[in-house]
């Protein structure tokens, strides 16, 4: 009988909270995106400059134009659900950042640099696809269908930039590196 009795006081405190749905959930998730977005326009500028190759700073400040305009598709977004566009600070994304920022005070005018670079854009980036993904297929399901494809939008534009950083990364930068590496042997 008490086993009973402590299910029931279990069950009674889950439906005294109130009931969170999958749209609470899309809201929170849109809070962090949002959230990373604004802080990826503070950090890009940053590694731009730190970027030795003309070619990555110029790929970070492409995307910072990009990364502008993403948050203006968040903003229509947040007013099609109506909510007010607000970042919720996320661990993931301040974690992600205080490794790039560790990266470049580290390997500053080192050879190694850009490839740091590169890799803690990517980490951004796929960080960043997972969110889209997700909060697209919640719009979808919960309807959303502007959201969904505003969401999509955006989520192209995540994997093209990925993509340009492999080809820099493999072409350019990681190239660069090892040549000095060899160089320095």
């Amino acid at each position: 009988m008490a086993k009973r009795a402590k299910k029931r006081k279990s069950a009674a405190r889950r439906t005294s909270r109130p009931r969170k749905k999958l749209s609470d959930l899309f809201h929170e998730t849109l809070k962090d995106i949002y959230f990373t977005e604004n802080k990826i326009i503070k950090t890009l500028p940053k590694m731009a400059k730190a970027a030795q190759s003309k070619e990555l700073a110029a790929a970070f400040n492409k995307h910072l134009r990009e990364t502008q305009r993403q948050v203006k598709r968040l903003d229509r977004v947040f007013r099609i659900i109506g909510k007010p566009a607000r970042g919720k600070p996320g661990e993931a994304i301040n974690g992600i950042a205080d490794e790039g920022a560790e990266i470049m005070k580290e390997f500053r005018g080192m050879p190694a640099l850009d490839a740091g670079l590169v890799a803690a854009a990517q980490a951004v980036e796929h960080y960043e696809i997972s969110r889209y993904g997700t909060l697209r297929t919640w719009a979808e399901q919960l309807g959303m269908s502007d959201a969904a494809s505003l969401l999509q939008e955006t989520l192209d534009e995540e994997e093209a930039t990925d993509k340009t950083l492999t080809e820099l990364a493999t072409s350019v930068v990681n190239l660069e590196a090892e040549q000095e590496e060899r160089e320095a042997a």
